[in-house]
């Protein structure tokens, strides 16, 4: 018998939750066939069988934590005889958790903070009024009566006028009316309060019951800690006038290829730092990691060398990333080894704020959403479209002015025409 123990699946992380086996107890297997699915901080990947042979035992079940390293599946290999009276090698301590399946949501369209939607198709209808009266441009009345006529949902125009000349009065509403309710008084001018119901409550939630996080949750944790304990963060915050922009352009590649200008004008923020040994690595080409939002969690793809693409190979690049992240397909290696960060949180909400810079990267840019803004312009004013920009840095080993200089930069290329 030899037992196969969970890999090292290339993420740097400790543990990986199983999603569902592709196999069970007893079966027979041929090397590279999938065994299992698990679940690591971003993605969801199949592990191959390293040999041929009978799947003597499956540890753990869907639902449970496996630490790296950990036994996975005992295997009586292709021509040896199983040990039945072997003793099992013990299976590492799992917390079982009821495992619920949420599907994918539909992307809106976009990539950096991807907004998903729902699933569930809703249909529209038109209310279609066959004898829809209208109220006469010539019925008078002040405009308290009207507010009173609201309240009562009372026509005016089927009010009989008691007024001078044809005014209908607040008694003559109240007579139409039929002596509905008493309404307060409402001084004229006074719009009445609207009514407010409170929101539905959402279905889909456990309210009141302690669950374990998971997957790219349970990894946000472990990041955020790190960035917390290590990175001594400070911000910027800016705008772009993107007034001049000729029409179609890809906006996100726009971003892109700024932050590129960026790192040509300041290499020091695409750059890894280590704290422990004051060492500073700088990198030339431009790996760039994308925060994508999901139901599931914060992703974060990275798109490799996108300092030497053009518009349409990058568009190309972030369609993929889009896809491989709605489907958990994103290869481990697609996750690796950022050398800086974009976030367009400006894609769900918000117009500026402070990005968390996650080590040994030195930097990470935040988008907002685009603002029309009145600026001044010649003596004048306009109203100009601009983008929002916040800037994260680790001032452990970035200066303000290098900092400065870097987003100086960005907002120079996101200015151009095109």
């Amino acid at each position: 018998m030899k037992t196969f123990d969970l890999p090292d699946l290339g993420e740097g992380l400790q543990e990986a939750e199983i999603v569902n086996w592709l196999v069970k107890e007893g079966d027979t297997v041929k090397a590279d066939q999938p065994l299992v699915s698990v679940e690591t901080a971003k993605a969801v990947v199949d592990v191959p069988a390293p040999w041929a042979g009978k799947i003597l035992k499956l540890h753990g079940k869907a639902g449970d934590i496996i630490p790296t390293h950990a036994p996975l599946v005992d295997f009586a290999l292709e021509g040896e005889a199983p040990a039945s009276s072997a003793p099992a090698k013990p299976a590492a301590a799992a917390k079982p958790a009821e495992s619920k399946s949420v599907p994918i949501a539909e992307d809106s369209g976009t990539v950096v903070g991807s907004m998903p939607t729902s699933t569930t198709l809703v249909a529209e209808t038109a209310i279609i009024r066959k004898q829809q009266k209208k109220i006469p441009a010539h019925v008078k009345a002040l405009p308290s009566v009207r507010i009173l006529a609201r309240q009562l949902g009372v026509d005016l125009s089927a009010c009989e006028p008691s007024g001078k000349n044809d005014t209908v009065t607040a008694d003559d509403v109240r007579r139409a009316s039929g002596g509905a309710g008493d309404v307060r008084a409402v001084a004229p001018g006074t719009a009445p309060a609207a009514a407010w119901y409170p929101p539905a409550v959402r279905t889909d939630v456990k309210y009141g019951v302690a669950e374990p996080l998971r997957g790219p949750r349970r990894a946000m944790h472990a990041t955020m800690s790190k960035s917390r304990s290590e990175v001594a963060a400070c911000a910027l915050f800016d705008d772009a006038d993107i007034h001049n922009w000729a029409p179609g352009q890809d906006i996100t590649v726009r971003v892109i290829r700024a932050m590129v200008a960026g790192c040509r004008a300041e290499p020091e923020l695409n750059a890894w730092y280590n704290g422990e040994k004051l060492e500073r690595t700088l990198h030339r080409q431009v790996d760039l990691a994308m925060a994508v939002d999901t139901p599931d969690g914060l992703i974060v793809p990275v798109l490799r060398n996108v300092d030497a693409k053009n518009s349409a190979q990058l568009r190309d690049d972030l369609n993929r990333i889009k896809q491989a992240t709605r489907n958990r397909t994103v290869a481990p290696a697609d996750m690796k080894d950022p050398t800086i960060t974009l976030s367009n949180f400006g894609m769900l909400a918000g117009r500026y704020a402070a990005p968390v810079v996650v080590p040994p990267q030195v930097a990470i840019l935040g988008t907002g959403g685009l603002r029309h803004d009145v600026v001044p312009v010649l003596g004048g004013i306009e109203v100009h479209k601009r983008i929002p920009l916040s800037l994260t840095f680790d001032h452990r080993c970035i200066t303000g002015g290098t900092a400065c200089r870097f987003l100086a930069a960005v907002i120079k290329d996101l200015e151009r025409a095109v």
